[in-house]
């Protein structure tokens, strides 16, 4: 059985976790409404991007290449959310072996190098420290623009935000130049050849900015309720702690009290 000094010191461990836990979840509650808003400002450009692919009646060939972008973040403390994005990118990349997988972040970085080390071609990291910026999202598919990667299909795999305990990994479509050009309603828009290059960069930066953007939101959310959880159950093993001292106490003083009383009964 542990001895009273060591239960104290286990106490005052807790007491401090405790501390650290609850101002973080004062932190992650002060983000949220932040990356909310961030959030719905991304949408409406996401959205745009989807409206013109979907007018267009734009999709892929079968046999077509595939990329995928795995869309998280470098920290943790947040739950499952990375999980969440590695399990959808690895079911997704499973159905074409042949992918490659550019990943944001280094959390799912980790987890993605376990099973599709050898389809990993670009990896991007200080991710997620602050609200997310077009700007982040253009610089990330500038790189991704010269590396050279083919692709028919860009998915970004992402968690789209439902509310503030409830969100879903998805994916985004971003089509490449040769893809949205075979579109069935491709001339309805009349776009020229040195424009069209410029639009596919642009949508696939809205796609992305979306989805660091809802990412974002989520991860927030989630980092809140799993900080209000430890500080739950550190208050609970306090509780715990503290009746076990209070106990070991008691029956510390009982035991000097019989020694003293059996000593005087002794003279």
């Amino acid at each position: 059985m542990a001895t009273l000094k060591e239960i104290q010191q286990r106490l005052k461990s807790v007491q401090n976790i405790e501390k650290i836990t609850k101002s973080m979840k004062m932190i992650a509650s002060t983000k949220v409404n932040k990356a909310q808003r961030g959030m719905e400002a991304a949408r409406v450009f996401g959205q745009a991007s989807n409206s013109l692919f979907a007018n267009a009646e734009t999709k892929a060939a079968d046999d077509g290449k595939v990329l995928f972008v795995a869309s998280s973040s470098d920290r943790g403390l947040c739950g499952g959310i990375h999980s969440s994005v590695s399990k959808a990118t690895r079911k997704a990349v499973a159905e074409h072996p042949t992918s490659d997988v550019v990943v944001l972040g280094d959390k799912p970085k980790a987890q993605l190098s376990r099973v599709v080390r050898k389809q990993i071609a670009i990896t991007f990291n200080q991710i997620g420290k602050d609200v997310p910026t077009f700007q982040e999202a253009a610089s990330i598919v500038d790189i991704i623009k010269s590396s050279e990667l083919e692709f028919d299909t860009a998915n970004i795999v992402y968690n789209k935000f439902h509310s503030v305990v409830s969100y879903e990994a998805q994916t985004i479509p971003v089509y490449s130049e040769a893809t949205f050009k075979a579109s069935p309603n491709f001339a309805v828009y009349e776009i020229e050849d040195d424009v069209l290059a410029n639009l596919q960069e642009f949508s696939f930066a809205n796609g992305l900015y979306w989805a660091m953007a809802e990412g974002h939101a989520a991860e927030m959310c989630a980092k809140r309720a799993a900080m209000e959880n430890a500080t739950k159950n550190a208050g609970e093993m306090i509780q715990k702690l503290t009746m076990t001292f209070n106990r070991g106490r008691q029956a510390v003083i009982t035991n000097e009290l019989i020694d003293i009383i059996t000593g005087a009964s002794a003279l």
